[in-house]
């Protein structure tokens, strides 16, 4: 879902570079920083990090501006929160641009793609969860990491479609015939390789996903 520099317009990179700043300037600022003063939690986060990292350098191009990779945002989501995830999330694409995949000049605006808006989309999916349906391990797993991954890759292959088919970068009938037959074959993996991640952590590891309640989806049931 990556877009390169030079594809649209500056007013849209200048725009992006306006909301990342404001996006990353709260969850910095409201980030559970004393999460991180664990050793252990903190290895944890550095240690998601820096694993998310390699899965971002393999991707499947289709259009320029329009690939495939690994998000795992739900994954950080879930474990760390949306804050740290926001920060999470922009460490890697960092390591993506100074890999050479990306465009320093791009990189605000595949920030929110890539990162701002799969975060945001995983954090409402976990919380409608907790809202509106009972706490149950099954239901945090099926609903919170699995369709939130799904629905997460989701939104940010729509959010990168459309600025480009707003921007003029491509037709619909070009996006209709490369890429949105594959958005569901997008979710099937990053749902299957997220929920997967987060049931074994759960079940093995539970003080590593700090979303996850053994009182509420385990011990009170």
């Amino acid at each position: 879902m990556s877009i390169p520099y030079g594809l649209l317009s500056p007013a849209w990179y200048l725009s992006a570079v306006v909301v990342y700043a404001l996006v990353l300037f709260l969850a910095v600022r409201r980030a559970p920083w004393q999460s991180l003063k664990d050793e252990s939690q903190l290895h944890v986060y550095l240690g998601t990090c820096v694993l998310l990292m390699p899965l971002w350098l393999i991707k499947t191009p289709i259009l320029a501006g329009l690939d495939y990779h690994y998000l795992g945002a739900t994954l950080l989501t879930l474990m760390f929160g949306w804050r740290l995830a926001i920060v999470g999330m922009s460490v890697v694409l960092a390591a993506a641009v100074f890999n050479g995949n990306l465009d320093w000049a791009a990189y605000p605006l595949n920030a929110l793609i890539m990162g701002g808006v799969p975060v945001a989309v995983s954090h409402a999916v976990w919380r409608a969860s907790e809202r509106h349906l009972p706490p149950n391990f099954f239901i945090y797993v099926f609903v919170a990491a699995y369709a939130g991954a799904a629905l997460a890759v989701a939104g940010a292959v729509m959010s990168a479609v459309t600025i480009l088919r707003l921007a003029g970068a491509y037709s619909i009938a070009q996006l209709a015939d490369k890429y949105f037959p594959l958005i569901v074959l997008l979710m099937v993996p990053e749902a299957f390789i997220t929920g997967m991640l987060i049931a074994l952590m759960v079940a093995l590891r539970p003080g590593w996903v700090g979303t996850f309640d053994d009182e509420r989806y385990i011990k009170g049931r």
